[in-house]
Protein backbone atom coordinates (compact mmCIF):
# COMPACT_ATOMS: atom_id res chain seq x y z
CA UNK A 1 0.00 0.00 0.00
CA UNK A 2 1.48 3.77 -0.54
CA UNK A 3 1.58 6.86 1.56
CA UNK A 4 -0.95 7.96 -0.12
CA UNK A 5 -3.34 5.34 0.07
CA UNK A 6 -2.51 5.11 3.84
CA UNK A 7 -3.28 8.02 4.26
CA UNK A 8 -6.38 8.36 2.26
CA UNK A 9 -7.57 5.53 4.65
CA UNK A 10 -6.94 6.62 7.78
CA UNK A 11 -8.64 9.60 7.13
CA UNK A 12 -11.87 8.06 5.89
CA UNK A 13 -11.88 6.77 9.21
CA UNK A 14 -11.02 9.88 10.57
CA UNK A 15 -7.29 9.28 11.54
CA UNK A 16 -4.65 12.13 10.60
CA UNK A 17 -0.88 12.50 11.29
CA UNK A 18 -2.27 14.28 14.58
CA UNK A 19 -3.59 11.49 16.57
CA UNK A 20 -0.57 9.26 15.87
CA UNK A 21 1.62 12.44 16.96
CA UNK A 22 -0.32 12.38 20.33
CA UNK A 23 0.42 9.23 20.74
CA UNK A 24 3.99 9.66 20.03
CA UNK A 25 4.66 12.50 22.56
CA UNK A 26 2.57 9.93 24.99
CA UNK A 27 5.54 7.48 24.10
CA UNK A 28 8.30 10.03 24.13
CA UNK A 29 7.44 11.35 27.42
CA UNK A 30 7.55 8.07 29.22
CA UNK A 31 11.09 7.88 27.39
CA UNK A 32 12.52 10.78 28.27
CA UNK A 33 10.75 13.10 30.30
CA UNK A 34 13.67 15.43 31.67
CA UNK A 35 13.07 18.26 28.69
CA UNK A 36 9.51 18.42 29.72
CA UNK A 37 9.79 18.96 33.16
CA UNK A 38 12.95 21.10 33.51
CA UNK A 39 11.95 24.85 34.36
CA UNK A 40 12.93 28.21 32.94
CA UNK A 41 11.41 31.65 31.04
CA UNK A 42 12.91 29.35 27.69
CA UNK A 43 12.09 25.79 28.86
CA UNK A 44 9.48 23.58 26.97
CA UNK A 45 6.63 24.24 29.76
CA UNK A 46 7.05 28.04 29.31
CA UNK A 47 6.79 28.14 25.59
CA UNK A 48 3.68 25.76 25.93
CA UNK A 49 2.55 28.48 27.78
CA UNK A 50 3.52 31.45 25.74
CA UNK A 51 1.47 29.29 22.95
CA UNK A 52 -1.65 29.14 24.83
CA UNK A 53 -2.18 32.77 24.66
CA UNK A 54 -0.65 32.91 21.13
CA UNK A 55 -3.74 30.23 20.39
CA UNK A 56 -6.77 32.27 21.98
CA UNK A 57 -5.23 35.55 20.29
CA UNK A 58 -5.43 34.31 16.46
CA UNK A 59 -9.13 32.65 17.73
CA UNK A 60 -10.23 36.49 18.82
CA UNK A 61 -8.51 37.63 15.06
CA UNK A 62 -10.39 35.09 13.19
CA UNK A 63 -13.68 35.72 14.61
CA UNK A 64 -16.51 38.21 12.86
CA UNK A 65 -18.53 40.03 15.07
CA UNK A 66 -21.08 40.77 12.50
CA UNK A 67 -21.34 37.34 11.18
CA UNK A 68 -21.74 35.86 14.60
CA UNK A 69 -24.31 38.37 15.20
CA UNK A 70 -25.78 37.19 12.13
CA UNK A 71 -26.00 33.67 13.21
CA UNK A 72 -28.46 34.37 16.28
CA UNK A 73 -31.70 33.85 14.18
CA UNK A 74 -32.05 30.51 15.29
CA UNK A 75 -32.34 30.54 18.63
CA UNK A 76 -34.18 27.03 19.12
CA UNK A 77 -31.34 25.50 17.73
CA UNK A 78 -28.15 27.66 19.46
CA UNK A 79 -30.07 26.66 22.99
CA UNK A 80 -30.47 22.59 22.20
CA UNK A 81 -26.68 22.52 21.35
CA UNK A 82 -24.95 25.01 24.27
CA UNK A 83 -27.59 23.21 26.74
CA UNK A 84 -26.52 20.04 25.49
CA UNK A 85 -22.62 20.78 25.54
CA UNK A 86 -22.78 22.25 28.99
CA UNK A 87 -25.78 21.34 30.66
CA UNK A 88 -26.79 17.65 29.60
CA UNK A 89 -23.56 16.47 29.27
CA UNK A 90 -22.23 17.14 33.09
CA UNK A 91 -25.86 16.27 33.81
CA UNK A 92 -25.31 12.51 32.83
CA UNK A 93 -21.48 12.29 34.20
CA UNK A 94 -22.31 13.64 37.59
CA UNK A 95 -24.57 11.00 38.61
CA UNK A 96 -22.71 8.04 38.13
CA UNK A 97 -19.14 9.73 40.50
CA UNK A 98 -20.38 7.45 43.22
CA UNK A 99 -20.02 4.25 41.25
CA UNK A 100 -16.82 5.43 39.03
CA UNK A 101 -14.50 7.16 41.52
CA UNK A 102 -12.46 5.68 44.12
CA UNK A 103 -9.64 6.94 45.83
CA UNK A 104 -7.33 5.00 42.81
CA UNK A 105 -9.44 6.58 40.12
CA UNK A 106 -9.99 10.46 41.41
CA UNK A 107 -7.72 11.85 38.76
CA UNK A 108 -9.62 9.92 36.09
CA UNK A 109 -12.57 10.57 37.05
CA UNK A 110 -12.06 14.54 37.42
CA UNK A 111 -10.31 14.08 33.81
CA UNK A 112 -13.80 12.01 32.66
CA UNK A 113 -15.68 15.43 34.15
CA UNK A 114 -13.42 18.12 32.69
CA UNK A 115 -14.66 16.11 29.05
CA UNK A 116 -18.40 16.92 30.11
CA UNK A 117 -17.61 20.54 30.73
CA UNK A 118 -15.44 21.40 27.80
CA UNK A 119 -16.89 23.31 24.85
CA UNK A 120 -17.28 22.17 20.74
CA UNK A 121 -14.61 21.77 19.02
CA UNK A 122 -13.92 24.25 16.01
CA UNK A 123 -12.77 23.24 13.06
CA UNK A 124 -14.25 19.47 13.24
CA UNK A 125 -17.38 20.19 13.86
CA UNK A 126 -17.57 22.26 11.16
CA UNK A 127 -16.08 20.01 8.53
CA UNK A 128 -18.36 17.17 9.99
CA UNK A 129 -21.84 19.39 9.42
CA UNK A 130 -19.95 20.24 5.58
CA UNK A 131 -19.84 16.62 4.99
CA UNK A 132 -23.23 15.33 6.63
CA UNK A 133 -24.99 18.63 4.32
CA UNK A 134 -26.19 20.13 7.88
CA UNK A 135 -26.56 23.81 8.33
CA UNK A 136 -23.09 25.16 8.01
CA UNK A 137 -23.43 29.09 9.17
CA UNK A 138 -25.36 27.81 12.33
CA UNK A 139 -22.47 24.94 12.89
CA UNK A 140 -19.69 27.79 12.02
CA UNK A 141 -21.65 29.96 14.75
CA UNK A 142 -22.51 27.48 17.41
CA UNK A 143 -18.89 26.24 17.28
CA UNK A 144 -17.22 29.59 17.72
CA UNK A 145 -19.97 30.92 20.46
CA UNK A 146 -19.17 27.59 22.29
CA UNK A 147 -15.54 28.70 22.15
CA UNK A 148 -16.22 31.61 23.78
CA UNK A 149 -18.95 30.15 26.51
CA UNK A 150 -16.19 27.57 27.65
CA UNK A 151 -13.81 30.14 28.77
CA UNK A 152 -16.07 31.30 31.31
CA UNK A 153 -18.30 27.94 31.94
CA UNK A 154 -15.55 25.25 31.81
CA UNK A 155 -13.47 27.11 34.92
CA UNK A 156 -16.76 27.21 37.22
CA UNK A 157 -17.67 23.72 36.95
CA UNK A 158 -14.62 22.14 37.23
CA UNK A 159 -14.52 24.79 40.66
CA UNK A 160 -17.28 23.18 41.49
CA UNK A 161 -16.29 19.88 41.68
CA UNK A 162 -12.74 20.26 42.91
CA UNK A 163 -13.41 22.14 45.61
CA UNK A 164 -15.80 19.35 46.99
CA UNK A 165 -13.52 16.64 45.55
CA UNK A 166 -10.14 18.06 46.34
CA UNK A 167 -10.64 21.17 48.68
CA UNK A 168 -7.91 22.81 46.83
CA UNK A 169 -9.08 24.95 44.32
CA UNK A 170 -8.06 28.77 44.28
CA UNK A 171 -10.57 30.17 41.85
CA UNK A 172 -9.21 33.62 42.48
CA UNK A 173 -6.01 32.33 41.15
CA UNK A 174 -7.22 30.17 38.37
CA UNK A 175 -9.30 33.48 37.01
CA UNK A 176 -6.41 35.72 37.45
CA UNK A 177 -4.12 33.12 34.83
CA UNK A 178 -7.48 32.80 32.41
CA UNK A 179 -7.72 36.67 32.58
CA UNK A 180 -3.82 36.89 31.73
CA UNK A 181 -3.20 33.78 29.45
CA UNK A 182 -6.74 33.70 27.23
CA UNK A 183 -9.24 36.32 27.66
CA UNK A 184 -6.87 39.05 27.20
CA UNK A 185 -5.91 37.81 23.83
CA UNK A 186 -9.33 36.75 23.23
CA UNK A 187 -10.19 40.19 23.51
CA UNK A 188 -7.00 41.55 21.43
CA UNK A 189 -7.58 39.52 18.65
CA UNK A 190 -11.31 40.62 18.91
CA UNK A 191 -10.01 44.33 18.81
CA UNK A 192 -7.73 43.92 16.07
CA UNK A 193 -10.33 41.81 13.53
CA UNK A 194 -11.08 44.70 11.25
CA UNK A 195 -7.74 45.03 10.50
CA UNK A 196 -5.49 41.86 10.72
CA UNK A 197 -8.30 39.34 10.60
CA UNK A 198 -7.21 38.84 6.99
CA UNK A 199 -4.07 37.59 8.08
CA UNK A 200 -5.52 35.04 10.33
CA UNK A 201 -8.06 33.77 7.40
CA UNK A 202 -5.69 34.03 4.68
CA UNK A 203 -2.83 31.81 7.07
CA UNK A 204 -5.29 30.07 9.06
CA UNK A 205 -3.91 26.52 7.45
CA UNK A 206 -0.51 27.60 8.73
CA UNK A 207 -1.83 29.16 12.27
CA UNK A 208 -3.46 25.42 12.93
CA UNK A 209 -0.26 23.69 12.42
CA UNK A 210 0.32 25.90 15.00
CA UNK A 211 -2.04 25.62 17.80
CA UNK A 212 -1.54 21.47 17.20
CA UNK A 213 2.02 21.64 17.64
CA UNK A 214 1.43 24.00 21.32
CA UNK A 215 -1.02 20.86 21.53
CA UNK A 216 1.81 17.96 20.96
CA UNK A 217 3.99 20.03 23.61
CA UNK A 218 1.58 20.78 26.07
CA UNK A 219 0.85 16.67 26.25
CA UNK A 220 4.61 16.28 26.07
CA UNK A 221 5.33 18.30 29.13
CA UNK A 222 1.99 17.07 31.14
CA UNK A 223 2.71 13.84 30.72
CA UNK A 224 6.31 14.22 31.52
CA UNK A 225 5.44 15.68 34.88
CA UNK A 226 3.17 12.49 35.31
CA UNK A 227 5.46 9.98 34.19
CA UNK A 228 8.40 11.42 36.29
CA UNK A 229 5.39 11.04 39.41
CA UNK A 230 4.19 7.29 38.75
CA UNK A 231 1.10 9.12 38.45
CA UNK A 232 0.47 5.87 35.99
CA UNK A 233 1.84 2.97 38.28
CA UNK A 234 -1.88 2.12 39.35
CA UNK A 235 -3.52 1.96 35.75
CA UNK A 236 -3.23 -1.50 33.98
CA UNK A 237 -4.44 -2.00 30.09
CA UNK A 238 -7.62 -2.56 31.46
CA UNK A 239 -8.35 0.39 32.67
CA UNK A 240 -7.46 2.39 29.53
CA UNK A 241 -9.96 -0.09 27.53
CA UNK A 242 -12.40 0.39 30.49
CA UNK A 243 -12.08 4.45 30.07
CA UNK A 244 -12.07 3.90 26.49
CA UNK A 245 -15.68 2.37 26.33
CA UNK A 246 -16.91 4.86 28.79
CA UNK A 247 -16.18 7.86 26.73
CA UNK A 248 -17.37 5.65 23.96
CA UNK A 249 -21.20 5.18 25.82
CA UNK A 250 -20.81 8.99 26.59
CA UNK A 251 -20.45 9.78 22.64
CA UNK A 252 -23.39 7.92 21.82
CA UNK A 253 -25.86 8.71 24.84
CA UNK A 254 -25.51 12.31 24.09
CA UNK A 255 -25.68 11.34 20.14
CA UNK A 256 -28.78 9.37 20.55
CA UNK A 257 -30.26 12.03 23.22
CA UNK A 258 -29.77 14.37 20.60
CA UNK A 259 -31.15 12.77 17.76
CA UNK A 260 -34.08 12.64 19.40
CA UNK A 261 -34.61 15.89 20.69
CA UNK A 262 -34.13 17.31 17.44
CA UNK A 263 -37.10 14.79 16.17
CA UNK A 264 -39.26 16.43 19.38
CA UNK A 265 -38.64 20.02 18.33
CA UNK A 266 -38.99 19.60 14.99
CA UNK A 267 -35.95 20.49 13.74
CA UNK A 268 -35.29 20.39 9.58
CA UNK A 269 -32.87 18.01 8.41
CA UNK A 270 -29.67 20.35 8.00
CA UNK A 271 -30.46 21.56 11.65
CA UNK A 272 -30.49 18.37 13.31
CA UNK A 273 -27.33 17.22 11.90
CA UNK A 274 -25.99 20.82 13.04
CA UNK A 275 -27.11 19.84 16.37
CA UNK A 276 -25.52 16.13 16.54
CA UNK A 277 -22.38 17.24 15.77
CA UNK A 278 -21.81 20.02 17.81
CA UNK A 279 -23.62 18.91 20.76
CA UNK A 280 -21.76 15.41 20.85
CA UNK A 281 -18.18 17.14 20.07
CA UNK A 282 -15.39 18.31 22.61
CA UNK A 283 -12.54 20.52 22.18
CA UNK A 284 -9.08 18.76 22.96
CA UNK A 285 -7.51 22.61 21.92
CA UNK A 286 -9.44 24.23 24.58
CA UNK A 287 -9.06 20.90 26.77
CA UNK A 288 -5.60 21.15 26.49
CA UNK A 289 -4.62 24.88 27.08
CA UNK A 290 -7.20 25.21 29.70
CA UNK A 291 -5.79 22.23 31.36
CA UNK A 292 -2.54 23.90 31.51
CA UNK A 293 -4.20 26.86 33.47
CA UNK A 294 -6.96 25.24 35.66
CA UNK A 295 -4.73 22.02 37.31
CA UNK A 296 -1.24 21.76 38.42
CA UNK A 297 1.16 20.45 35.97
CA UNK A 298 2.21 17.46 38.14
CA UNK A 299 -1.52 15.46 37.48
CA UNK A 300 -2.26 17.88 34.03
CA UNK A 301 -1.19 13.90 32.28
CA UNK A 302 -3.83 12.17 33.70
CA UNK A 303 -6.38 14.82 33.59
CA UNK A 304 -5.86 14.68 29.96
CA UNK A 305 -6.04 11.40 29.10
CA UNK A 306 -9.90 11.56 29.04
CA UNK A 307 -10.12 13.99 26.61
CA UNK A 308 -7.79 12.86 24.23
CA UNK A 309 -9.37 9.22 23.69
CA UNK A 310 -12.55 11.35 23.14
CA UNK A 311 -11.21 13.30 20.90
CA UNK A 312 -9.72 10.37 18.74
CA UNK A 313 -12.99 8.38 18.70
CA UNK A 314 -15.27 11.00 18.30
CA UNK A 315 -13.24 11.81 14.74
CA UNK A 316 -13.42 8.61 14.08
CA UNK A 317 -17.00 7.86 14.50
CA UNK A 318 -17.83 11.50 13.56
CA UNK A 319 -16.25 10.95 10.25
CA UNK A 320 -18.17 7.60 9.64
CA UNK A 321 -21.79 8.93 10.79
CA UNK A 322 -21.07 11.69 8.85
CA UNK A 323 -20.40 10.13 5.42
CA UNK A 324 -23.36 7.76 6.09
CA UNK A 325 -25.71 11.00 6.23
CA UNK A 326 -23.99 12.49 3.47
CA UNK A 327 -24.94 9.36 1.09
CA UNK A 328 -28.39 9.10 2.65
CA UNK A 329 -28.88 12.79 1.61
CA UNK A 330 -27.86 12.13 -2.02
CA UNK A 331 -30.00 9.08 -2.14
CA UNK A 332 -33.03 11.26 -1.11
CA UNK A 333 -32.47 13.89 -3.66
CA UNK A 334 -32.23 11.46 -6.15
CA UNK A 335 -35.29 9.64 -4.84
CA UNK A 336 -37.15 13.27 -5.26
CA UNK A 337 -35.61 14.33 -9.03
Amino acid sequence: MTNSSLSNLLARVGLDWFILALLGMIGLAKLWPEPGIQEGIVSLSAIATYGVSFIFFFYGLRLNMEQLRAGLRNHRLHLVIHLTTFVLFPAIVLPVRSLLMTPETTLLWLGIFYVAVLPSTVSSSVVMVSIAGGNLPAAIFNASISSLIGVFVTPLWMSFLLSNTTGQYDLASVIGKLTVQVIVPVLLGLLLNKRLGWFANRYKTYLRYGDQLTILLIVYTSFSESFSLNLFANYSLGDLVWLSSLMLGLFFLIFGLVYLLGRLLNFSREDNITALFCGSKKSLVQGSVMAKVLFPPTTAGVMLLPIMIYHALQLIIASILAQAMARQGNISEAIQK
